[in-house]
Formats: C-alpha cells, structure tokens, sequence
C-alpha cells in the first residue's frame, strides 16, 4: 500500500510539474512583446532561470520514478512542491494581471483629462479600446493568436493621444475643416509617435497607432499600401469608424448600431479591412452597446439620443 501511495504521489508531482512548465512557459511567451512587461536583460534572465528550474525539478521527479528507491516521505515532499511552484506561478499571473489592469486603468484617466479639453473627443478613446477588445474576441482564431491583447488594448485607447498637438480651433471646430486645417489634423498619428517615442516599451505599437488612419485602398492619410498596414492599426480602425458613426459630434447627430452596420459594411474593401468587418459584424449589438463608456451619447434604433 504504501509503494502504491508513494508513486500514486510521483505521478502526480510529475503532472502537476508539466502543467507549471507549459503555463509558466505560456506566460513568459505571451508577455515577452507585452509593453508592460520589464526589457531589462537581468529580469528576463531571472524569469528564464525560473524556468529551466522547473524543468530540472521535473527531471529530478522522473529520475526517482523510474530509479524505484522513492519513499513515501520524498514522494510526499515532491509532490507539495509541485503544488507549491503551481501556487506561485498562479501568484505571480494573478498579481502580473492586477498590476495591468490599475496601469491601464490610470492611463484611461489621463486620457480622459486630455480628451475633456474637446467635447468631441471625451470617451472617444475608451470607447475605440472597448470595440477594438470586442473585435479582438471575435477575431478567427488563426489572427487572434497573432495578437497581444495587452498591446492591442494600448494601442487602440493611445491612437488619438497624438491630438494633444492639435490646435483647440480645429478639434473644436462645429464645421467643416479647410485643406490647411485637415493638413494639420492628418499629423495627428505622426505627433502621437513624437509623445510616445520616449516610452521604449511602447516602441513595438507605434506603427499599429501611426497607421490607424490608413485605408485598404492606399487613400488614408500617409498613403500606406495594403499590405503594410498592420494588422493591429486594422482592427482600430474598424472600431475609429464605429466610434465616430454611432458618437454625437458637435457638427453631426450620432447613427444607430444599424445604421454604423450598414455604413461599415460599404466601406469594406476600400476605407477598411473586409476580414476584420467581417468578425467585426459577429459582435452581439448588446455587446457593442456595452462598449461605449457612461458619457458617450448614441442614437437609439429610432435616431433619437
């Protein structure tokens, strides 16, 4: 009895002991492009020391498996210490989460002091961040996988960040802008590259909020051909153009969800990407609805705000 407890424990410190690498492992990938994640070379060398760790663990649990001189003591040790190393990697994701979530949490504050000075901007930017997370849930797997949500998620609430550098008369302006005045908007995306170049971390999603603006038929704002536009700026621009459809502007009323559709759907192919309106076009219209932030006033299925 007590040889069958002995290796019933060896076996299971051994799976516990692969499931800690495969998600310690997941977890290091995933967050090795993330822009909140350190790029100091010592941190990353102390995570992947932490790593080959459990993995020599692991060969120790197998080597007294196999060798048949395991006791029920040793085997109880090994086995709690493979529930302790689960406990620490779920620990450290846990608190690795909490702490982006209250980064990105103070970034939504300051961008919200920065958008209050242009009434058609405030929620703007949150609310672009919120579709864009929808689309990114509902993107086929073969291009969700290609994309770090946390990356995604900055990109998209920091895409106007670069408005900042926008003269107030023309943010603010309740008609039409002239040729002079639509050459200065244009720069927006360049200027939000000068604000954030600084931020080394951020140096990998710079392009995503340069190219926000472009257009599938090379007719955005720097002319970027099709090909060049990331998929990431793609995906912002799909929920840009639902956020400035379905949002009251100082110089036009706010559209329905159906009507945003529609217009949407038309412009797929030329202005936008047809792959990411069409996962776009998945999304439940409640879910879409929850996108737009308390300020944010949209039109009902009458018209009507």
């Amino acid at each position: 009895m007590e040889l069958i407890f002995t290796y019933l424990l060896l076996t299971g410190g051994i799976i516990l002991q692969i499931s800690n690498i495969v998600i310690y492992y997941t977890f290091l990938r995933r967050s090795a492009q993330d822009v909140l994640s350190s790029d100091n070379a010592k941190d990353k060398r102390l995570s992947y020391s932490a790593l080959a760790l459990l993995i020599f663990f692991l060969i120790g649990y197998i080597i007294e498996a196999v060798s048949g001189k395991a006791t029920l003591m040793m085997a109880g040790i090994f086995f709690f210490g493979a529930i302790f190393c689960t406990i620490m990697i779920h620990l450290v994701i846990r608190l690795t989460k909490t702490i982006k979530k209250r980064s990105i949490s103070v970034v939504k504050t300051l961008i919200k002091v920065i958008e209050e000075r242009d009434d058609n901007l405030n929620g703007h930017s949150i609310y672009v961040q919120n579709v864009s997370m929808a689309i990114w849930r509902h993107l086929p797997d073969d291009l969700k996988k290609k994309i770090n949500e946390v990356d995604l998620e900055y990109a998209a609430l920091l895409h106007d960040i670069g408005k900042m550098g926008i003269p107030e008369s023309i943010l603010n302006k309740p008609g039409k802008l002239n040729d002079d005045e639509w050459e200065q908007m244009r720069q927006h995306p360049k200027k939000g590259i000068e604000i954030l170049k600084e931020l080394h971390s951020f140096e990998y999603i710079l392009p995503w909020i340069e190219d926000h603006h472009e257009r599938i038929d090379g007719k955005g704002y720097y002319h970027v051909k099709e090909q060049d536009i990331p998929l990431e700026s793609r995906i912002i621009a799909v929920a840009d153009t639902y956020s400035a459809i379905t949002m009251r502007r100082s110089y036009k009323p706010s559209k329905t969800y159906e009507q945003a559709i529609e217009i949407i759907k038309d412009v797929a192919g030329t202005q936008l990407d047809p792959e990411i309106v069409k996962a776009f076009c998945t999304i439940p219209k409640e879910e879409l609805e929850e996108c737009a932030p308390k300020n944010v006033e949209i039109a009902d299925e009458k018209g009507t705000k």
